[in-house]
């Protein structure tokens, strides 16, 4: 196991990224609704007609142009891809900075995937207690699948492209 100031300041980045999570989820929706600007950029309706082909229900909700109008469509997507990004960020950050640090890659990117899994659950728990968010148990299990997607997506990487390296993926501890 070494450590190397690259390591840090992936974790150090992971870190910053929670911050600005934890002062995003404390702002109200209104002050962070961006129904307004996408009127504005948007009024002609781009698109339109497909995206009225869309439709389903999300956290018991229906989620279509005619349930929410045009601009608040769109903007679900671009909050849920906020959603997604935001913690395959987190995670990617966690598992750069765990990887040389631990005893094992597989452990690593179980201990990131645990890190942002469970900080996404007490962000939607921190948003239960700030006035005008929904706490949402969907945006969780989105959450945790951006994380383990780009974990995942890391994991292949070494594998593949550090075959010189003996990649350790157990969870079993490394003897030396």
């Amino acid at each position: 196991m070494r450590s190397t100031v690259k390591d840090n300041l992936f974790i150090a980045l992971a870190i910053v990224i929670m911050m600005v999570l934890f002062y995003s989820s404390s702002q109200p929706y209104t002050d962070q609704s961006l129904t307004g600007v996408l009127d504005e950029i948007l009024a002609k309706e781009p698109l339109k007609n497909v995206l009225s082909l869309i439709h389903f229900n999300y956290a018991g909700s229906e989620v279509s142009i005619a349930a929410q109008g045009y601009s608040s469509f769109v903007e679900f997507f671009i909050r849920k891809l906020a959603h997604f990004g935001t913690y395959f960020l987190l995670g990617l950050c966690w598992f750069l900075g765990l990887k040389n640090k631990m005893t094992s890659m597989g452990l690593a990117a179980f201990v990131s995937w645990l890190l942002a899994s469970g900080y996404a659950a007490f962000d939607e728990f921190h948003q239960s207690i700030t006035p005008d968010r929904t706490p949402l148990m969907e945006d969780v299990i989105l959450d945790a699948t951006g994380a383990l997607t780009s974990i995942l997506l890391a994991l292949i990487f070494f594998l593949f492209f550090y075959k010189k390296k003996k990649i350790n993926l157990s969870f079993k501890r490394v003897t030396r």
